[in-house]
């Protein structure tokens, strides 16, 4: 007998029972549900009352179906509403001070959201479903992570996230999807979803950064510095180095660690926007990623008995100023890059990624992709591009770090950013 033919639930069909497995998914939701719920001591409904909603979703899901009558779905939830006010009221009259205290506002909607998904899963939408439930209940479960996530968030950090959402779902819809300027070159969506990528790699370290930085020591300090900004937390921590000579081991590791990031940072622009490209770059990251790598973790281990370190004062990377700046420098080089490559072929592409990658990877990492996504660059071309654009890059974090942080910072960060740049190199020369 095959595999498949287990799961084969035809037969149900000839039996009159064809509706069956709907009913055991939504079963299988409003347990899922309801375990949590039960766990709640304030909840006032829990594993039975969840699953029985679910089936009731199902069921009223059905009978609009095979009737024609959608008006009895609509009759279901009404029913769970009225079912949820007696429950408040009929708490509230015999124990006032707990109805006041807990009105149970968080289980009433999983209630109402529990019968939605058993009806979606009478409609057909089992996979959506199920998918919805695990949501909710991660949502349900998280409460206190999420309370604390939220009470850590300042006033500034609320403004970025609502300055993302103007970026993403404001400008981004609003902008023609079409090519303009010589070469068909600039794209404005395409240009502005470059921008909505970067802020929101940008914006997940800003928050980490600002909400656990602090207490997990110096390796999340370069990590989340190294998403924000690998250059500015280059910066702070050289000066940092040089001005503590206690903070100098430190402000090393996490200068180099945010360096190292930028490579994970490629792999993941490289993945959203030219996921083919892929396979041909990571060979080339990891080789640059592993040399490095082992000298910041010898480093971390010897420092974790140090103090907390310092927090370095990163601005806001999602305002739309610096949205702004970033999409006319990738417009520029996208279009510069598009016209060197078809005046002086893939050598002027090379001197652009040098010039570009000397202040930001970026810019010339989604040029070449957007280049290779096109048909207008081979997949040799664009690896060598970024990997050209990250050793300029290296080059001017040494010399950053020399000017900012003196010659005794600078000889703690080269071998780590050398062996990188080495490694980089090596890459480039076997598998470019």
């Amino acid at each position: 007998m095959e595999i498949s033919s287990l799961f084969d639930f035809s037969w149900l069909a000839a039996e009159g029972l064809g509706r069956l497995p709907h009913f055991l998914t939504s079963l299988g939701i409003g347990l899922l549900m309801g375990l949590e719920r039960e766990r709640n001591p304030t909840a006032r409904a829990g594993l039975r009352t969840f699953a029985l909603v679910a089936l009731l979703g199902t069921v009223c899901g059905v009978l609009s179906q095979t009737q024609g009558a959608p008006w009895l779905t609509v009759a279901g939830l009404l029913m769970v509403g009225a079912m949820i006010v007696i429950a408040y009221l009929d708490a509230a009259i015999g124990n006032p001070r707990e109805a006041k205290e807990e009105p149970g506002t968080t289980t009433s909607a999983a209630l109402v959201l529990c019968f939605a998904l058993g009806a979606m899963v009478a409609y057909e939408f089992d996979r959506l479903a199920v998918m919805l439930a695990i949501a909710a209940t991660v949502l349900l479960y998280f409460k206190p992570e999420l309370r604390g996530l939220a009470q850590n968030l300042e006033r500034r950090d609320l403004v970025s996230i609502l300055q993302f959402a103007v970026v993403s779902f404001i400008i981004l819809p609003i902008l023609p999807d079409r090519a303009f300027g010589p070469y068909s070159a600039l794209n404005p969506r395409q240009i502005w979803l470059m921008v909505v990528l970067i802020s929101g790699v940008s914006l997940a370290g800003y928050l980490a950064l600002r909400i656990v930085g602090r207490r997990h020591g110096a390796a999340l300090l370069g990590l989340f510095g190294g998403l924000v900004s690998s250059t500015a937390t280059t910066l702070v921590y050289a000066r940092h180095g040089r001005s503590a000579q206690q903070l100098r081991e430190l402000s090393s590791a996490v200068i180099v660690l945010a360096n190292l990031v930028v490579l994970a940072r490629l792999a993941v622009l490289t993945a959203v926007a030219s996921p083919a490209l892929l396979p041909n770059l990571l060979p080339v990251l990891g080789c640059a990623l592993l040399p490095g790598a082992a000298l910041v973790a010898y480093r971390l281990r010897r420092l974790q008995s140090q103090d907390e370190p310092p927090i370095p004062a990163i601005g806001n990377p999602t305002e739309l100023r610096t949205a702004l700046v970033f999409a006319l420098i990738y417009a520029l080089v996208l279009l510069v890059a598009a016209w060197l490559h078809d005046k002086a072929g893939t050598v002027g592409l090379y001197g652009v990624a040098l010039v570009s990658g000397l202040t930001d990877v970026d810019p010339i990492t989604l040029s070449a992709l957007r280049l290779f996504g096109l048909g207008d660059l081979a997949a040799p071309q664009a690896v060598i591009s970024i990997g050209l654009a990250f050793l300029a890059n290296i080059g001017f974090k040494l010399g950053l770090i020399a000017a900012s942080g003196g010659m005794d910072m600078l000889r703690r960060c080269l071998p780590g950013l050398a062996s990188t740049a080495a490694g980089t190199a090596v890459g480039l020369l076997l598998f470019a």
